[in-house]
């Protein structure tokens, strides 16, 4: 499962910095499975038993995830935590284990995203079923980087960069020039670019199979989960969302990479103002319309398992 990072980087000076990291350690107090006594993790020790009281950010967070869920038919579903444990990616105990299909197949029945209410009008959530869990791991980086360009802006900043993991929202320019992205290569050097994108007021992020990963027999296993499977979702290596908040791309980039190119590719076609690049599983570049032309092509991504 997803870990949350604690530092995000700008081009405004220290002060800002600190306190857009300020930002970021208190969502992750909120928001992070990991942290005892944290919304989060009291919503998932009460599932099925009460409704908890929880602050306005969660629900606001709950709520676009919601939205997601619906746009993508399900497969970005936060509830696919009740998968918790079974598959080990973190870094800390990735132990290169394929989960006993039953045990998989025990747990699919807790993930479903309609069964996480959120009344507003008391300001509570609430998981339904005993067994369920709710992650945040594939939106909150983009609600954080999101928050911390208000912050930015409040402050008078007109031309800055916020990286959050692979979540970035850039503003203005950089010098006389539009910002300059690179789309990671999914089977190359860490450093390496496949194509680049020039972007002002955007926001862009990317969700690949290389982040967190083992491969074994000749497979790759990784930790972007198919709702409906419990299993690595397949048919994607990399989705590149470009739009302008950062909560939503972060969402979409997983969403799509689960759908698969064809499907992913249709949902980023019929969504106002969202564009996309995806890398497929066979090495194929799909490119939405909206990026046709202004996508720099540096080289063909490198085509391995």
């Amino acid at each position: 499962m997803p870990q949350w990072g604690r530092s995000l980087s700008s081009l405004p000076g220290r002060p800002t910095r600190q306190r857009q990291n300020r930002h970021s350690r208190r969502f992750s107090r909120k928001m992070s499975t990991w942290r005892e006594g944290s919304e989060i993790q009291r919503l998932n020790a009460a599932a099925g038993l009460h409704p908890v009281p929880v602050g306005t950010e969660l629900r606001d967070v709950l709520g676009i995830a919601r939205q997601l869920s619906e746009w993508t038919g399900g497969k970005f579903d936060v509830t696919f935590a009740a998968l918790s444990g079974l598959w080990k990616f973190d870094y800390q105990d990735q132990d290169n284990t394929i989960p006993d299909r039953n045990d998989v197949l025990r747990r699919l029945p807790f993930i479903n995203y309609r069964d996480l209410e959120v009344d507003e009008r008391v300001g509570t959530a609430f998981l339904r079923r005993q067994g369920m869990r709710a992650n945040l791991g594939g939106i909150g980086k983009g609600y954080t980087v999101d928050r911390a360009s208000d912050i930015l802006r409040r402050r008078g900043f007109h031309d800055f960069m916020i990286q959050f993991g692979g979540d970035m929202y850039v503003a203005g320019h950089r010098g006389d020039r539009p910002w300059r992205l690179g789309i990671r290569d999914p089977r190359g050097p860490v450093d390496r670019s496949f194509a680049a994108l020039d972007l002002s007021d955007s926001t862009f992020s990317t969700s690949g199979d290389y982040e967190r990963f083992f491969i074994k027999n000749g497979r790759r296993y990784h930790h972007i989960l198919d709702p409906d499977t419990g299993e690595p979702a397949g048919g994607c290596r990399s989705v590149t969302i470009v739009t302008d908040r950062a909560v939503m791309a972060d969402g979409l980039s997983t969403g799509v990479f689960i759908l698969g190119p064809e499907a992913g590719m249709a949902l980023i076609e019929r969504l106002p103002g969202i564009e996309g690049v995806i890398v497929s599983s066979k090495n194929e570049v799909l490119v939405s319309s909206g990026l046709k032309g202004r996508l720099i092509a540096i080289a063909p991504p490198t085509d391995a398992p």
